[in-house]
């Protein structure tokens, strides 16, 4: 196996959309949705969006078909299966939750390809309503990261686990790319023999630009499947066969201005809205 670790955000990363945003518009409910997320953290309000559903008559197998029809670039699955076959160690941490995305991955034929799911759980009770539940159980307690992550998800604890679950020996090197503001508190979380894949235009890709002096791993931008695909993997083989890695991507655009901004850990969170979708 390749000592490469490939950590891949999922909405707006291998899908183009935001799961939770896309399961509400198809199924009709996205006034509700709207009328309620002033009212409750992201993570209940889906699970109340899904309670919701149950009740105007709509089913597991309807969520599913919804899930289905998501956006997902065919260079997006070549690029994971080419990864897979380089032997690279994939893993997904996402902010969605298991259901939308073990339906989405089996239904594309990709289950197999990840050794690890990091995200909400969730299952279907005994009345055939999806529950979702926290990744960190935030009425509890919390999980000690406010500046950049949700109240459900600290993706930057998650990074630290498997750094030292299978990073410890120091030989393999870690790929992230993600795109919303939860993807920087992971990223600043990377080595300097690491690499991160920002998406161009994104919140995390404004976030670095901000403050590059917080991320030791070298940066590499992406805009869309294109660009996923050719960097993603000429980053894996640069690192399998000892290349180098800043001749095949700009790493980042000049439109990405070096200014440091300051960010307080009260600065409140921007939430994922159902239009226009926007990452967080």
């Amino acid at each position: 196996m390749a000592d490469v670790v490939v950590i891949f955000d999922f909405d707006k990363t291998i899908i183009d959309c935001d799961s939770d945003n896309w399961v509400v518009d198809d199924l009709g409910a996205t006034d509700l949705f709207n009328q309620l997320l002033p009212t409750m953290p992201w993570n209940t309000l889906m699970d109340t969006m899904m309670k919701e559903l149950h009740l105007q008559g709509k089913t597991i197998e309807d969520i599913a078909e919804a899930l289905k029809k998501a956006p997902l670039h065919p260079k997006v699955i070549s690029a994971i299966k080419s990864a897979y076959a380089l032997g690279c160690d994939l893993r997904i941490v996402s902010d969605a939750n298991l259901f939308f995305i073990e339906t989405i991955l089996k239904h594309h034929g990709l289950t197999d390809y990840f050794s690890e799911i990091n995200t909400n759980p969730s299952y279907v009770d005994e009345v055939g309503r999806l529950r979702i539940f926290p990744h960190h159980d935030f009425k509890t307690s919390s999980h000690g990261c406010g500046e950049f992550c949700p109240p459900n998800m600290c993706k930057g604890v998650v990074i630290e686990r498997i750094k030292a679950s299978v990073l410890a020996d120091g030989k393999k090197r870690v790929i992230y790319l993600g795109d919303g503001r939860g993807d920087f508190c992971p990223s600043t979380r990377l080595r300097e023999q690491d690499y991160v894949m920002p998406r161009k235009d994104y919140p995390v890709w404004e976030l670095i630009c901000s403050n590059p002096s917080l991320i030791k791993a070298e940066i590499h931008e992406w805009s869309n499947a294109d660009d996923f695909e050719r960097i993603l993997l000429h980053l894996i083989n640069s690192i399998i066969f000892g290349l180098g890695t800043t001749s095949s991507s700009s790493l980042l655009s000049s439109e990405c201005k070096y200014q440091t901004i300051p960010i307080s850990p009260q600065e409140p969170l921007t939430p994922r809205l159902a239009a226009p979708r926007i990452a967080c």
